[in-house]
Order: structure tokens, then sequence, then C-alpha cells
């Protein structure tokens, strides 16, 4: 298990536009289809890495509190699936039911979005504005597999609190750690 931190995205920064796939819709969605009222939260998970599997649940009941306040949740998996089968689209699908996700699952095939996005591991989370600004990045919360610390999401859930109320968010926002996006090798 790597203890890969995320890079951290200049706040401010415009969301770079996409269209993947949706494995749970087979459809292509792009962030302007998908972009929240008030905001929209990307999250860079994949189905195997322990740390995403140690917050799944708090994702899913962060984006179902947050989701009826115009805040978009998405998520996408970038990690190469020539060499981590269990990350490919189909499997996607099938994780994504299990876990009960309410928001889109998309896959990344040519990586150039988590590129676009400086994401480095999964969990990798990216708060924007209404107006797709970044206003927070990081971690969900100080929780990690086997660190004995309760998953609450306090971290994420204070950044859309702020966001919410249009209050500036003071606390310092410390780098998500997770597995390394695994990236293709090339050929």
């Amino acid at each position: 298990m790597a203890n890969t931190p995320s890079n951290m995205l200049p706040l401010g920064t415009l969301a770079p536009g996409f269209n993947l796939l949706d494995t749970v819709s087979d459809t292509h969605l792009s962030l302007q289809n998908l972009k929240g009222e008030r905001g929209t939260v990307i999250m860079f998970i994949c189905n195997h890495c322990p740390f995403v599997l140690h917050i799944n649940h708090q994702l899913v009941k962060t984006a179902l509190d947050y989701s009826k306040k115009g805040i978009s949740f998405i998520a996408i998996s970038s990690n190469d699936v020539i060499n981590y089968p269990q990350d490919g689209p189909d499997k996607m699908k099938v994780h994504a039911k299990n876990e009960h996700y309410p928001f889109p699952y998309l896959y990344d095939e040519s990586q150039n979005v988590a590129k676009a996005y400086d994401a480095a591991c999964t969990p990798d989370i990216y708060l924007f504005n209404g107006d797709l600004k970044l206003v927070y990045r990081g971690q969900i919360d100080d929780s990690r597999p086997g660190n004995g610390i309760a998953v609450t999401g306090h971290n994420l859930r204070h950044a859309l609190d702020c966001l919410l109320e249009n209050k500036e968010n003071t606390r310092l926002q410390k780098p998500s750690i997770g597995c390394n996006i695994k990236w293709k090798v090339p050929s």
C-alpha cells in the first residue's frame, strides 16, 4: 500500500473540462452536464485501493447529504486497466452498484483528465464553486486504513459548508494520502 500524497493544485484553478464514459449508464458525460449549481466535487478513485475502500461509505453519505444542496459529485478512475484489470470499466460498474454510488463513476481511459487535474493518488478530492473555480483540494479527513481515526469526512464537509455559506475556508488544506494513480507505461 503506497502512501502517495496528492498534489495541491492552486486554489482558484478553473476545472478542466472532460467528456468521459460513465460506466454505470454506459453513456458519455461532460463536466458541463454534471456540474452542480452551487459546487462540484470531483474525486479520483478506483475499485481496489484500500484508502478508497476505507472512505467509500463516507463518500456516499457526503454525496447524499450535499447533493440536495446544489452540489454535484463526480467520481473518476484513471488507472491503467491493462496492468490493473480490477479497475476496468466493467468492474467499475459492478463496484459502483455494490457501493451504492449516488454519483457517476467515469472512466478516464487516456489518463488525460487525471493529468489535467494533476491528480496523483486515490482518493484525490477537488471541490469547485459554482463557477468551477477550485476552492478545496486534499483529504476527506485524517482517517487512514489502520490508524484508528474514525472516517467522518470533516475536512471535505467543512469546505462544502464554507462554500454553501459563502465563507472563506481558513483551515489548513491537507493533501490526501493514498495509492498512486496507476499510470500507463509508455510503449
